[in-house]
């Protein structure tokens, strides 16, 4: 799993994997598609879909002449259960500031 792990972070490290990532969360697209909202060649979208199709976060099935592109859950789900055994590191991060913002007096207004 380290390996996949290093993979799903290195593909949602680039801005354009992720955006690619949200648009089929809204369902498959075709290459075209994806690289429609986007000042980049087409190529250059296959390269990054090549790297997300790596990292096993998308697939591409064949329908006739196209192939549509599929969000794969299962990376970031992975990634999700990665981060969420930090989430209370960074909860009792939080609760200690709260705590120690509290305890500072409150500086003068300056009305008075």
């Amino acid at each position: 799993m380290r390996d996949e792990l290093s993979a799903t972070f290195a593909a949602l490290a680039d801005p354009t994997r992720r955006a690619i990532l949200a648009r089929l969360a809204g369902g498959d697209a075709t290459v075209m598609e994806l690289a429609e909202p986007f000042d980049i060649s087409q190529p250059t979208v296959s390269k990054h879909l090549k790297v997300l199709e790596r990292a096993g976060m998308i697939s591409r099935g064949r329908i006739a002449q196209t192939r549509p592109c599929r969000l794969e859950m299962a990376r970031l789900e992975d990634a999700a259960r990665w981060l969420e055994a930090y989430r209370h590191l960074w909860e009792d991060s939080f609760d200690r500031l709260d705590a120690y913002l509290r305890e500072l007096p409150s500086p003068p207004s300056k009305g008075t």
